[in-house]
């Protein structure tokens, strides 16, 4: 057992720093082609900190454990909801654009829909699994999802020439392989040693992912909103958040069932509707008052929130 828990903070720390790698790489081609800052946030940053559930949710779907698919995807998101933009919210009240409010927050709130609608087969059977065609469906949306990226980024983007260090195509495309690679093998460590620590203490796959693989692989997202408050960058901290929980639903989800056909369990539901819950608490914070803003008062409460959460989420084990 104590060989697992090292094995899996291992696993942690080469997933944190492969994403590292890859966002490092990435942003250094974007920079190098003139692509705004803005387009780096939006598109490559937030690809690069979900990256780490991507590859954790391909390796379990391909070794058939669906709700370590389902609860990385799901606690993640809370996670990030609840717990990081609570913190980056205490460092400073967050500011956004009025597009955060109007169009991103309700696209991820769209996203929880559509997946919970798939999931449970309301079109189709009684029978709960997300089939290969549903893959496809999140995909779709997915593929919507970056037109409107790109329309946006289209309006807002503003190159910046000469203003950074450039590094040669050789070490950008040595950190995007690396970063890679690092995420591969990261996520094969995370996922067998937890599955591993799961048997042994008698814990299921639910709580395993909806708590330590969920936590552990939103830490690159931790590290990006929490910096970017310190910076005052609101719109990373916020956007970063927002469009990670968007990849994992329509990207990552979709993307699972490609590979392998999960049945989905009602277990679930409970921490769909906090998710849900949570994105509307959001959408009215910020919709709110005279600034489009998240109060200090308002990140604690979302901390507390999912402290009870995951207090009540581990007595129903015990």
């Amino acid at each position: 057992m104590f060989v697992n828990i090292l094995l899996l903070v291992l696993g942690f720390f080469v997933l944190i720093m492969g994403a590292n790698w890859l966002v490092s790489g990435a942003t250094a081609l974007a920079k190098k082609y003139n692509v705004s800052d803005l387009a780096i946030g939006l598109t490559i940053v937030a690809f690069g900190t979900s990256a780490p559930e991507l590859v954790v949710n391909a390796i379990s779907s391909y070794q058939n454990f669906p709700d370590l698919v389902f609860g990385n995807v799901i606690g993640s998101n809370n996670f990030n909801l609840f717990i990081i933009l609570g913190i980056a919210g205490l460092i400073t009240p967050l500011v956004v654009q009025s597009s955060t409010v109007w169009k991103e927050i309700p696209i991820s709130f769209l996203a929880i829909v559509v997946f919970f609608l798939l999931a449970n087969n309301f079109f189709v059977s009684d029978h709960s699994i997300l089939s290969r065609i549903d893959g496809v469906v999140l995909l779709a949306f997915f593929g919507l999802f970056l037109l409107y990226v790109y329309k946006q980024l289209k309006n807002d983007a503003k190159p910046k020439v000469g203003q950074e260090k450039t590094y040669s195509s050789i070490i950008i495309w040595g950190l995007i392989i690396v970063g890679l690679s690092a995420l591969v093998l990261g996520g094969q460590l995370v996922v067998m040693n937890a599955t591993d620590l799961a048997t042994s203490l008698g814990i299921s796959q639910k709580i395993i992912g909806l708590t330590i693989i969920a936590a552990g692989t939103s830490l690159p997202e931790l590290a990006t909103s929490v910096v970017a408050a310190i910076k005052k960058n609101n719109d990373i901290a916020v956007g970063n958040i927002i469009g990670s929980n968007i990849f994992n639903i329509f990207l990552i989800l979709g993307l699972s069932s490609l590979i392998r056909p999960m049945e989905y369990s009602s277990i679930f539901t409970i921490d769909i509707i906090l998710l849900t819950l949570g994105t509307i608490v959001l959408f009215i914070a910020m919709f709110t008052g005279k600034r489009r803003k998240l109060d200090r008062w308002e990140s604690m409460l979302l901390l507390l929130i999912y402290v009870v959460y995951t207090v009540y989420l581990v007595s129903k084990e015990m």
